[in-house]
């Protein structure tokens, strides 16, 4: 019995050791972006997999742009649509997580997280679409980080740069030559709440454009730009 116990703790002192690793890993990561812009994300790579499946040389559109060339627009209606606390919190809306806790607890599945800009980063850098409190956890550490080591400008810098706005469209440049056919830039008003209402769901809406809660979104997120705090 007390060899059984010696494994288990020794298998236990591993498991906690390869977690420590790996969040090391993760720390030097957000620790070189802070400084260097990411060449690709996670979300990146499992998205040009799946294209790469029916069309062997497909590649993703993406164009980095930095923080000052993206439309106060559209950063105004990012903040709008997903996190409009982004300038004040310190990475986790709390108000937000438990609404969507309340949903979930209804609907009896995992349908809602109530995500801040800086989560959905997190998500998008390091790891998968898949929607699990394992994953959520994750995130969170992930969040912790970036909020302790970057600054509000460039989370959203970072952010409007590698978030997926269509069928292998990531990123406010690539987004805005894919819609509209001008630079990030050049996105006026009503383009930009188009945009940040894409953000959520951004392959249906990229074959559905014209879909009616879109133009309902579009409504609802200019009415809210002109009171979003931007960093």
């Amino acid at each position: 019995m007390k060899a059984l116990g010696r494994g288990i703790k020794w298998i236990l002192l591993g498991l906690i050791g390869l977690f420590l690793v790996w969040q090391l890993w993760l720390l030097g990561w957000v620790l070189l972006w802070g400084w260097v812009n990411p060449g690709a994300t996670r979300f990146m790579e499992i998205r040009l997999g799946e294209l790469r499946e029916k069309k062997p040389d497909a590649e993703l559109k993406k164009i980095w742009v930095p923080y000052e060339r993206i439309s106060i627009h559209l950063k105004r209606a990012v903040i709008a649509s997903e996190d409009a606390k982004f300038v004040d919190h310190e990475g986790f809306d709390w108000e937000g997580i438990q609404k969507a806790m309340e949903k979930n607890q209804k609907r009896k599945r995992f349908a809602a997280g109530g995500s801040t800009i800086s989560q959905q980063l997190a998500k998008n850098l390091f790891l998968t679409p898949t929607k699990s409190y394992l994953r959520k956890a994750e995130e969170a550490i992930i969040t912790v980080m970036l909020e302790n080591l970057w600054s509000k400008q460039r989370i959203l810098e970072v952010y409007l740069n590698v978030i997926e706005w269509g069928n292998g469209v990531f990123g406010a440049e690539a987004a805005a030559r894919h819609y509209y056919n001008i630079s990030a830039a050049q996105v006026g008003p009503e383009q930009a709440a188009r945009l940040a209402g894409m953000v959520p769901n951004p392959r249906y809406y990229d074959r559905n454009r014209s879909a009616p809660g879109l133009g309902r979104k579009t409504a609802i997120i200019l009415g809210r730009m002109p009171s979003a705090e931007v960093p």
